[in-house]
C-alpha cells in the first residue's frame, strides 16, 4: 500500500504543478534582439518591425490575442522582435520600448503599437513648429520627437519614472544596438513587417495569412 500511496501522491503533485505562461517571459539576445516566449519553442517568428509603420501596428493588435495569448502562452511558438528604424520618431519609440527591460518590453511594445495612431498624429502636427529640432545630435533628436508626441508622456504614465527615461537615451551604447539591429538585417528585408519563420522568410504575409502557417508548423 505504501507504493501505492507514494504513487498517487506524485500524480496529485504532477497535476497540481501550474503550466508555465510562456508570455510574461522576454529574452534578449546577444545581437540585441528581444525574443517573447520560450526561447526553445518547436516555432519560431521572427519579425522585422518598425513602431512608426502602420501595418506592423495592425499586425501587433490583430495578433496580439492568439499569438501571444495562446501560441506563445503555451510555449509553442516564439516571437523575436527586430528593430528596422526608420527615422529618429522610431528610434525614440524603440528606446521607450527597452526602457523597463525584458520585463516590460512586450507590453510596452503592445501599448506603443496600440496608440500609434494618436502619437504619429501628434508628432506630425509638431516636427513643422520645431525646425529647430534637426540640427540636434540624433538621440537627442529622438528623446525629442518621442516628448512632442506624447510618447514620453504615455510611458511615465505606465510605470517608467522620468530618471529612468533620461537614463535610456544617455545610453548611445543601447542606440547604436537597436540600430545595427537595422544594418544587419538581410537585403531581402526591404519593408515592414517582414516574417522568418523557422528561418524562411515568408514575404507580403498579414496575421490573417501568417496565422494558419503558424497553426500548420504547431500541428505538424
Amino acid at each position: 500500500m505504501r507504493w501505492l500511496f507514494a504513487f498517487l501522491s506524485l500524480v496529485l503533485l504532477t497535476a497540481a504543478a501550474p503550466v508555465r505562461d510562456w508570455s510574461a517571459t522576454t529574452t534578449r539576445l546577444p545581437s540585441g534582439a528581444m525574443l517573447i516566449g520560450n526561447p526553445a519553442a518547436p516555432v519560431k517568428l521572427v519579425e522585422y518591425g518598425s513602431y512608426t509603420c502602420s501595418h506592423c501596428a495592425a499586425f501587433s493588435m490583430e495578433s496580439d490575442k492568439t499569438l501571444k495569448g495562446d501560441m506563445i502562452r503555451r510555449g509553442k511558438v516564439s516571437l523575436e522582435y527586430r528593430h528596422l528604424i526608420r527615422d529618429q520618431l522610431d528610434l525614440g519609440a524603440a528606446i521607450l520600448a527597452r526602457c523597463s527591460g525584458t520585463r516590460g518590453f512586450a507590453s510596452s511594445s503592445s501599448a506603443i503599437f496600440a496608440a500609434q495612431s494618436v502619437w504619429l498624429k501628434q508628432a506630425i502636427d509638431w516636427a513643422p513648429k520645431h525646425p529647430e529640432v534637426a540640427g540636434y545630435p540624433p538621440l537627442k533628436q529622438a528623446r525629442a520627437f518621442v516628448d512632442g508626441a506624447g510618447l514620453t508622456a504615455m510611458m511615465v504614465k505606465r510605470g517608467l519614472a522620468p530618471k529612468q527615461i533620461a537614463a535610456c537615451f544617455a545610453n548611445q551604447a543601447e542606440a547604436d544596438t537597436i540600430v545595427k539591429l537595422t544594418a544587419d538585417a538581410p537585403a531581402a528585408v526591404t519593408y515592414t513587417p517582414t516574417f522568418y519563420l523557422n528561418g524562411a522568410i515568408v514575404p507580403g504575409v498579414d496575421w490573417t495569412k501568417l496565422e494558419p502557417m503558424l497553426r500548420a508548423k504547431i500541428n505538424g
